[in-house]
């Protein structure tokens, strides 16, 4: 079958796009990227001449000043149903058309319920020991018991309290808009920020990144989750200040964290959060499992196969 539309996959890491979905079958020329391309005049160039690009969540920035660089574009898949670093208003005025996938949430639960178990009960340090030929060097955190602190009450961060729940934990929660009827309809106690910090035993991050969140948690509310609480974030790295983080870090003001999000992805070799102690870090897999990654590419090509039929569905609104 002759080879259609060009089509661009950025950011496969694994390599597993065309593994997943059968775009020759479909008619379409594919090239993958299996590394990530952060120069916007490298990204151009690597992107000139196509005219479909499937971006995987928002690893690569679509701002104005990219689309107007790819004259060739005409559509621009992003996997999920929201994408913030793409600027969807620019991408309408030159005519671009930006739609989005179907996505598991499931996947971001059981990494933040990994990093949680990680953390409180030093499963990577011992695994390092005993590697070493050491044997019980760490006296972990049991979680029965325990407050778990949820910043956000949302489509994850409610199915992260019910499994609180069946480890017999007490879950409360705060966000801006969370009301006291929603909460307790999820078994989950509101109460106040400050509450939340000096309640908890964990606080785990489940909210959007924006202005008014970026920097939500700082210094304060570090000190008060205090040196035998732990932070977990599988949600946005610019909730959490960074340089308040490290320094609590580095001073056992905070017992340990679980990150999974970082400023910048993927993370420079020299970052200091690499080295940081009492931490578990993972490289953003809070979204990758095989199955959710098939619910991503089997998308995506159910919109270009839309797209080319004139009929594009999953389209995502210019704000």
């Amino acid at each position: 079958m002759a080879a259609g539309p060009s089509v661009a996959i950025l950011d496969d890491y694994q390599r597993i796009a065309q593994k997943t979905v059968d775009w020759e079958q479909a008619a379409l020329a594919v090239t993958a990227f299996d590394r990530h391309i952060s120069d916007v005049d490298e990204l151009v160039d690597a992107l000139d001449g196509f005219e479909i690009v499937v971006a995987m969540r928002e690893r690569t920035p679509f701002p104005a000043e990219v689309l107007r660089r790819l004259p060739d574009l005409q559509l621009l898949v992003t996997t999920g149903a929201r994408n913030d670093a793409i600027d969807v208003a620019a991408a309408a005025a030159a005519g671009i058309v930006v739609c989005g996938t179907d996505s598991l949430i499931s996947p971001t639960v059981e990494l933040t319920w990994g990093l949680i178990l990680a953390v409180r009960r030093h499963i990577v340090a011992e695994d390092v020991a005993i590697r070493a030929g050491g044997w019980q060097t760490t006296i972990g955190d049991g979680l029965e018991g325990c407050t778990l602190g949820l910043l956000g009450l949302g489509r994850i961060g409610s199915r992260v309290a019910t499994v609180a729940q069946a480890f017999g934990m007490h879950t409360i929660a705060w966000s801006q808009n969370l009301t006291v009827q929603r909460a307790a309809g999820l078994g989950v106690t509101a109460v106040s920020k400050p509450a939340l910090f000096a309640d908890a035993d964990i606080v785990s991050v489940h909210l959007r990144l924006s202005a008014r969140t970026r920097g939500m948690v700082g210094a304060a509310e570090l000190r008060s989750l205090g040196p035998q609480g732990s932070l977990v974030n599988t949600s946005r790295a610019g909730i959490v200040d960074r340089e308040a983080l490290l320094d609590a870090l580095d001073t056992g003001m905070l017992g340990g964290a679980g990150l999974d999000v970082y400023e910048q992805e993927p993370l420079p070799a020299d970052d200091a959060l690499r080295s940081a102690p009492a931490t578990v870090v993972t490289p953003h897999l809070g979204y990758v499992t095989r199955q959710n990654y098939e619910v991503f590419f089997r998308g995506a090509l159910e919109d270009i196969e839309a797209f080319l039929d004139g009929k594009p569905i999953r389209v995502l609104p210019a704000p």
